[in-house]
Order: C-alpha cells, then structure tokens, then sequence
C-alpha cells in the first residue's frame, strides 16, 4: 500500500510576513493565514483574484505565481482538504514569548472570522457543535495576550491552538465538504 500524500508545507512566517508586507496588506502573516483559511473553511472560491475577495479590497493584485502568499494558499487548501487532518497555523515557534504568540494565535483568530463570515455569508449551514466552535474563536479573538506566564499557560496555549486546529476543520466540514458530499448524491 502507497503511503499517503502529505499536503505541502506552509511557507516560512517570515517569507509571508515579507511578501505581505511589499503588496501593502495591512495583516500579520498569522492574521493572513486565519483569513485565508478563513475564506477557504467558509466555502470561498479559491479562484483567480482570490486575495483581493479575502482582503475585500478589489484593488489588490494577485500574487505572484510561485511566491510566499500563493505557496500559502496552496498549502492551506491542501492542508485543509487532507483526509489525515494534516492541517496547521502558521504561527510563531516555541522561541517566542508566550506574549507574542498568544497574541498571533488570537490575530489567527480575527483573521479567520472575517473572512469566514465574508465567504460563508450571513447565515452558514453549520451543525450545533460548528456554530458553538465559532462562537468559541469569536472568544478568542476578542482575547488579549498575557505578558507572561508559567508552564501551565504554556500547556493551556497548546491546547488551544489544538483547539482552533479541530474547530477550523470543523466548520470547513460543515461549510465545503458537507456540499461536496451532499453534490456528489446527485
């Protein structure tokens, strides 16, 4: 039996933060990444002109084949569609303070509502246990960072960047691959 097919890797944060930061989007590369991923759970079309939709701002070039940003949405599909749940954040290392990535994980949050919202629209098909997930990282979102903190706030960060993980999967489940599958029967 073949082993199964990783989806592609995200793109270095830095290379993100850089080619973001030269096409004038006002995003971290974390808040970018939960907007596109945003987009693509709430059943966005993952076409041509697809930054400009998710930054809802029709002035915004595609970017370039190849580059950081499409390298990001590339990955993020794939990852996202993997059968293996082989899908993550792209949010600063363990080497950063626990200030600074709950503060990107929260920005990962904030990014994904908006898009969310803007590709699934008012009122998204979601199952009970999906409209709760969303109100969960509507939570985070609106949450602050701590400046500091011990072990325990260490463990509670992993969980729930795990969290967001399933909850992302989730509401793509809902919002695409349920019409997937409901498209498929007909």
């Amino acid at each position: 039996m073949p082993a199964p097919i990783q989806p592609p890797e995200l793109p270095p944060m830095d290379d993100v933060a850089a080619e973001a930061s030269r096409s004038g989007l006002a995003m971290d590369a974390p808040e970018l990444h939960g907007a596109i991923c945003g987009w693509l759970a709430g059943g966005g079309d993952p076409g041509a002109g697809w930054l400009a939709r998710v930054m809802a701002d029709d002035a915004i070039p595609a970017p370039a084949p190849g580059g950081a940003l499409a390298r990001l949405f590339e990955a993020s599909r794939a990852q996202l569609d993997d059968n293996a749940f082989g899908f993550d954040l792209l949010l600063p290392g363990n080497e950063a303070s626990l200030a600074d990535r709950s503060g990107a994980l929260f920005g990962w949050c904030r990014g994904f509502l908006g898009a969310f919202g803007l590709a699934s629209g008012a009122d998204p098909k979601l199952s009970d246990v999906g409209t709760e997930a969303l109100a969960d990282l509507a939570r985070l979102a609106m949450a602050t960072p701590q400046e500091d903190g011990d072990q325990e706030d260490e463990a509670a960060l992993v969980e729930i960047e795990e969290f967001v993980r399933v909850a992302v999967l989730l509401l793509h489940g809902d919002c695409v691959l349920a019409g997937r599958h409901r498209r498929s029967m007909h």
